[in-house]
């Protein structure tokens, strides 16, 4: 299952991952897919407040994972940017927490989902730069790809709670 959601501005885009948040159980796996700035991580800040995350979320660059604790799952933070190697992944117990207690959201794992495994989501989150004027905040376009049957219930339930913007 597949579905796209247009967010105009970096409010609209924490909301959606809100949303999303909400909905994620123990072992969901999010790789989200974008370039530098693209939103990746105030999405993953959305998502962190849906689950009840109190504190600052911030990107993971250098320490690669940081475990929240939301109200009642704790969401697993990777960003893989850094990461060039599958052998890599062992090392920084991305294995230790697929498929455990709480979600996982992956950044810049586009390059190891032979490894992360068909039990995901893909998001791809991308800016529509050319839809507004030099200067201006564009809006983004957020297209999620389930490859599981999980995924199709996960996309499916953002898409129905989110309504109007989806495109499936």
């Amino acid at each position: 299952m597949e579905a796209e959601f247009v967010t105009t501005s970096q409010d609209e885009t924490i909301a959606l991952g809100r949303s999303l948040g909400g909905l994620l159980r123990p072992g969901d796996v999010l790789v989200l897919t974008g370039d530098l700035g693209a939103g990746k991580t105030q999405l993953t800040k959305g998502i962190a407040a849906g689950m009840g995350v109190a504190g600052d979320v911030t990107s993971p660059t250098f320490t690669i994972e940081m475990v929240y604790r939301g109200s009642e799952l704790p969401l697993y933070h990777f960003d893989l940017y850094r990461l060039s190697d599958p052998d890599e992944l062992v090392d920084v117990g991305l294995y230790d927490v697929l498929g455990g207690d709480g979600p996982c959201v992956i950044e810049w794992g586009e390059q190891f989902v032979e490894q992360i495994g068909d039990e995901r989501v893909d998001v791809f989150v991308s800016r529509l730069d050319g839809q507004v004027a030099p200067g201006v905040e564009p809006p983004r376009s957020l297209r999620l790809v389930s490859h599981d049957a999980r995924g199709d219930k996960l996309v499916g339930a953002l898409r129905d709670m989110v309504g109007g913007g989806a495109r499936v």
